[in-house]
């Protein structure tokens, strides 16, 4: 089941954590276990935004629990030191995910490993205008936690999830960032059938994953080849004859946003298109939330790749 989202403005940033609220939740039917929002700010040069969590809100509240929060987010940011990071500012968005602004030109991979060797600490994104936030429940729900209705950018994608092969959790909601590549991030739709493959050579490559999910895979599949050197479009061009399987996945980097269906094209994904905004997602209905005139909506085709840049 499941749903995915994305929207990006050709004119520039909107309130696009509004936008993803509002497709998000009219697709809750696809998905009401957890929501996650891959959002792309005005970012600065200078500096780069980590988001972490040290829990799951539905792990047990003992009378530890808030001590050991505490320890563990202590310890981070020593790791964040440690890494030769300058901490600029420190947001609680819950009593268990944080946002963290640094100023820091060093290897993400090395930032990220520190913070993770960390108990329970788990790095969701790092970029300098990429901020990944996910949690269970409806998309509602997570982004008024979260304060999402006011976020200005320029694009994002989403996702709406129904757990049926992990658990319901943090870190199985969607998206994933590439790890350890900074902005770029992916939903999907779909499954995988060489997953096991890609991923033992991703790892192979040193690359970690948190989960079990086939979106993870595609992230770092990307990113690592634009690594190499090839654009986004072409990245998505190789995973169609790479990967195997039957999906659609979204994928966004700090100026572009892309979609790519496989050669059955099973899955879902209605399109719009204007001068100003391009929006996409599994159902129509969700592009009708954040578009107040009449439309007209396609599919993309089978083995197409489509990407806009800002």
């Amino acid at each position: 089941m499941c749903g995915i989202a994305g929207i990006i403005y050709r004119t520039g940033a909107q309130n696009v954590g509004k936008d993803m609220i509002a497709m998000l939740q009219s697709m809750k039917h696809r998905g009401p276990d957890s929501t996650g929002y891959a959002l792309y700010g005005p970012g600065a040069k200078d500096t780069i935004v980590l988001r972490y969590k040290l829990a799951d809100a539905n792990d047990p509240r003992d009378y530890e629990f808030a001590d050991r929060l505490a320890k563990h987010r202590k310890q981070v940011e020593e790791r964040i030191a440690q890494a030769g990071a300058q901490i600029v500012k420190v947001e609680a968005e819950t009593d268990y995910a944080f946002r963290v602004t640094v100023r820091y030109a060093g290897d993400l991979k090395t930032l990220a490993d520190l913070i993770e060797d960390v108990p329970m600490a788990e790095v969701l994104s790092i970029g300098h205008t990429l901020e990944i936030i996910k949690d269970l429940g409806d998309a509602e729900t997570v982004g008024g936690q979260y304060g999402l209705d006011g976020f200005m950018g320029t694009h994002g994608i989403g996702h709406v999830r129904m757990a049926t092969e992990s658990d319901v959790d943090i870190s199985g909601a969607h998206p994933y960032w590439a790890y350890p590549f900074a902005d770029v991030a992916v939903v999907h739709n779909g499954q995988l059938t060489n997953y096991f493959y890609w991923r033992r050579r991703l790892e192979r490559n040193g690359h970690r994953f948190q989960s079990e999910c086939d979106s993870e895979i595609i992230a770092v599949y990307i990113a690592e080849k634009m690594s190499e050197g090839a654009t986004l479009e072409e990245a998505m061009r190789a995973s169609l004859e790479e990967l195997d399987g039957v999906f659609t996945y979204i994928c966004v980097t700090g100026d572009a946003l892309g979609v790519c269906k496989d050669e059955l094209a099973a899955k879902p994904l209605v399109l719009f298109e204007s001068d100003d905004v391009v929006a996409m997602a599994s159902e129509e209905i969700a592009i009708r939330a954040v578009i107040d005139h009449e439309i007209n909506t396609y599919d993309p085709y089978e083995s197409e790749v489509l990407v806009w840049t800002l």
